[in-house]
């Protein structure tokens, strides 16, 4: 008889645990102490949240939130439709609530890998960073930035850099006084000190640059 192989599932935020330790380093600490604690929130739909996530990119978040509240207005209670019912929409739907051609087309996309298997939430939390990025980016219109916000916000991965980002970009560059926006390969040097909690520290670091911003 073959022992079965099981796979443990990447762990997810301890908090309380992460800000202890990010306390000590000398530049996190100082962000802690100025700003709240993050808060997470569970998502119920993995495909609800990347559908967000793809009408919320290129846009402020105030357009943004007033296209998904026009193109849930259609669903019970204002939630975001399931696979099956994207893919049931008209291309009248999707530009009525101000979807462009482009976004249907990657939110479409999305709605098909779901709902033929192609993509089953069921796995995500047992793959890899990696493999998720993988799996995730075949679906048109998702990037790796697209999947690292969903790593961090959505499935709680602990320790994800999105070195893509211009937030974390600019927080890195003003948390060590930079004169230019570092490279991957210095944010990877520089954050290396919050491993296992850089997901943590990125929290930080966005608001060091939202609300600090000049």
């Amino acid at each position: 008889m073959t022992a079965r192989h099981t796979v443990e599932a990447p762990r997810k935020v301890d908090l309380d645990k992460a800000l202890r330790e990010l306390r000590r380093d000398p530049i996190m600490g100082p962000l802690i102490k100025r700003h709240p604690k993050p808060i997470y929130r569970r998502a119920r739909s993995s495909f609800a949240a990347l559908g967000r996530a793809i009408l919320y990119q290129q846009l402020t978040g105030k357009a943004a939130g007033t296209i998904l509240r026009r193109f849930t207005a259609r669903f019970e209670r204002g939630r975001f439709p399931r696979p099956a019912e994207v893919l049931a929409l008209r291309e009248e739907d999707f530009s009525g609530a101000g979807v462009s051609r482009q976004k249907r087309t990657y939110l479409v996309d999305l709605a098909r890998h779901f709902d033929q298997g192609l993509l089953n939430p069921r796995r995500f939390a047992y793959q890899t960073d990696q493999e998720l990025i993988e799996a995730l980016t075949r679906v048109k219109g998702i990037g790796v930035w697209t999947v690292q916000m969903f790593q961090i916000s959505t499935l709680q991965r602990p320790d994800i850099l999105p070195t893509g980002d211009l937030g974390i970009q600019k927080g890195i560059q003003r948390a060590y006084g930079l004169k230019e926006r570092p490279d991957p390969k210095t944010m990877e040097e520089l954050s290396a000190a919050w491993r296992p909690w850089r997901s943590i520290a990125c929290f930080y670091l966005w608001r060091h640059v939202d609300i600090d911003e000049p």
